[in-house]
């Protein structure tokens, strides 16, 4: 859990398996069986579903789309990109039009 909550927290910060494995005094494979075990869902993810979440929330907030790729974890617009194309099938650019006329 304290684990979980430190990515929720910082979700920009630097998150390797090995990493994340080192913070919670297990190893990466015995981490990557807790998170199946516990959320159903790979560590890595997790991350990627925080920032995606973390994301979503500024751009509502009207956070621009480049503060919002940093903020939120993703390191760059085109990634950012990425992300919302393959889980939404909108450009955040778009998302964030929809969301201030809905």
């Amino acid at each position: 859990r304290k684990l979980t909550e430190e990515i929720v927290a910082d979700p920009s910060a630097q998150y390797t398996l090995t990493d994340l494995a080192v913070r919670a005094a297990v190893s990466p494979r015995h981490l990557s069986r807790l998170f199946q075990e516990e959320l159903q869902i790979t560590p890595a993810k997790f991350v990627e579903q925080v920032r995606f979440d973390t994301a979503r929330s500024l751009l509502d907030r009207g956070a621009s789309v480049t503060d919002t790729a940093f903020m939120s974890g993703f390191g760059s617009m085109e990634t950012l990109r990425r992300a919302f194309i393959a889980r939404l099938g909108v450009s955040p650019r778009a998302y964030q039009h929809r969301f201030k006329t809905a």
